[in-house]
């Protein structure tokens, strides 16, 4: 039944991964608010630029990125209005464009079952459903990325539309400068193994449609950077090599050259060791004509990562798509349950998982019984969740093997690894764990007094900062014109001040309402 099942959603791929990720990206517990520090400062910059009708730099000061991202918040901002859901619906959308356009790929170098594997395992990643669900240009940039590739492979297979697909690739990574700056030539450094490689045979790097669509998929950059340039003369793309130099230079929060030899394997789990079965056999039998890129695209992009000095959680997206290509062909070999060897692993992995998730419901009702912490119990229901689902792996291989039930084909047990990620994720969006990243400054935005301040006065920024600086940047919508100390605010107006700071003040005032170290207050 559930191998028909299979063969009929197969038949409508783009339709079962819709209805696949849909859901993934909509449940929410009503509540949002933004996350800081990345998000937050992504929608005020853009709502700072939507607001005064500057697009190119309404900071007064030279800036240190492209504008791609801010311009496309900025016009989700002009169609359905300044909230949280407009600064993450483009995000949104271009995940669920990439799930598919990994679709494509995957059929490419793969076949289309393990295609369809990959666009379902992609779609329950936590790291790149997050990011989905962000105001970032992280997911906008893969998408690019994606779509350049995608060209190159189609170059290849259609001779007779090569220069119009090698275009639209030059184009995608071009563009890719405007969303995310020097950024994009990471995985531009990632391709040349395979542009180089497999140069005799496609031709990619003499063909001058690649470079002509790079160069006009550049303009956009070059425009901005021009009338940057009539403003702040060298400094416009001065402030771009300062910026990428520091990131490049400094190490942040401690995170080593072996960063993302645990953040990978712990953001992208289980798949990540899927995804290194199915490179460890794609070696061993590589792929004619397309290995350099499955292979070496994301070995090379994880190299470059690693020695990047700014390492971080999110700058490893890019790598994701390809672990869920690699993980389908793991996944999908474990699934084959051979005899010998290949059929002690897929074994051993049931009953270990399954005791996992013994542990894991066992853990979820001890929280859920002995503990009143909201967010410990929402972690709680997570674990319980998963700890159930996975479950499944051991009872369907006793099943098939112990009571000879032959209608637990492998494809049930590919869904035991499936079905757990998805009700975990769409859990936790329903949590609010997607989508309410502060609830406390929420909370505290909402109420009576402290509403009707922000919406029917200017409210001054006393030397503020951090993350939830941030955060009251974008909630606060008119701003006070810039001031250095209090004495300069004017009789019985509002301003942000940092808790640190009350201390110090000696000119009258009354605090409306504190949250997280911050405070409102009036002037008397």
């Amino acid at each position: 039944m559930l191998n028909s099942m299979f063969y009929r959603i197969r038949l409508f791929p783009y339709l079962s991964l819709l209805l696949w990720i849909l859901p993934l990206l909509l449940f929410s517990s009503g509540d949002n608010s933004l996350m800081a520090h990345d998000e937050g400062l992504y929608a005020r910059r853009s709502r700072v630029m939507f607001e005064s009708g500057d697009w190119i730099a309404p900071w007064g000061t030279v800036h240190h990125k492209t504008p791609g991202p801010y311009w496309i918040i900025a016009i989700s901002y002009q169609l359905f209005g300044i909230s949280e859901a407009s600064v993450r619906l483009p995000s949104m959308i271009i995940g669920i464009l990439s799930i598919l356009l990994i679709y494509e790929i995957g059929k490419i170098l793969l076949n289309q079952k393990l295609a369809w594997l990959t666009g379902l395992i992609l779609s329950v990643q936590f790291l790149w459903l997050q990011y989905c669900r962000l105001g970032t240009p992280d997911v906008p940039m893969i998408f690019l990325v994606l779509l350049a590739i995608l060209s190159l492979l189609q170059a290849e297979r259609h001779p007779k539309y090569k220069y119009v697909l090698t275009f639209i690739a030059g184009f995608s990574l071009g563009l890719g400068f405007l969303v995310r700056s020097f950024m994009i030539f990471l995985p531009i450094v990632a391709l040349l193994p395979y542009l180089i490689g497999e140069h005799r045979r496609h031709h990619h790097l003499s063909n001058p449609y690649l470079y002509l669509g790079f160069v006009v998929g550049f303009i956009p950059t070059l425009g901005w950077l021009w009338l940057n340039w009539m403003r702040y003369g060298n400094d416009s793309y001065e402030e771009l090599f300062r910026f990428v130099f520091q990131l490049g230079s400094n190490e942040r929060g401690g995170n080593g050259i072996i960063f993302y030899l645990w953040n990978v394997p712990l953001k992208a789990f289980p798949w990540f060791f899927f995804s290194f079965l199915g490179l460890v056999l794609l070696i061993r039998r590589p792929i004619p004509r397309y290995q350099l890129i499955l292979v070496g695209f994301p070995v090379t992009l994880f190299a470059e990562l690693s020695v990047f000095s700014t390492r971080l959680s999110h700058y490893s997206l890019c790598l994701y798509p390809f672990i869920a290509l690699l993980a389908a062909v793991g996944l999908s070999w474990l699934g084959k349950w051979g005899d010998g060897e290949i059929k002690k692993l897929p074994r051993n992995l049931s009953y270990i998982f399954g005791g996992l998730g013994i542990l894991l419901v066992l853990a979820g009702i001890v929280i859920l019984i002995g503990v009143d912490d909201i967010e410990i119990r929402k972690y709680a229901i997570l674990g319980l969740i998963m700890g159930l689902g996975w479950l499944i792996l051991p009872l369907v291989w006793i099943g098939r093997y112990h009571f000879h039930q032959k209608f637990l084909t492998a494809n049930y047990w590919l869904a035991g690894w499936l079905i757990p990620c998805w009700l975990a994720l769409a859990v936790a969006g329903g949590l609010g764990l997607f989508s309410d990243y502060n609830p406390d400054v929420r909370v505290f935005l909402q109420q009576p007094a402290i509403a009707s301040v922000l919406q029917n006065h200017p409210v001054y920024f006393l030397q503020v900062d951090g993350k939830t600086a941030v955060l009251l940047n974008f909630y606060t919508p008119v701003h006070g014109q810039p001031v250095n100390s209090i004495t300069e605010l004017p009789t019985s107006s509002y301003a942000w001040i940092s808790a640190t700071q009350a201390a110090e003040l000696t000119t009258p005032y009354q605090v409306i309402g504190t949250v997280q170290q911050h405070q409102l207050i009036q002037v008397l």
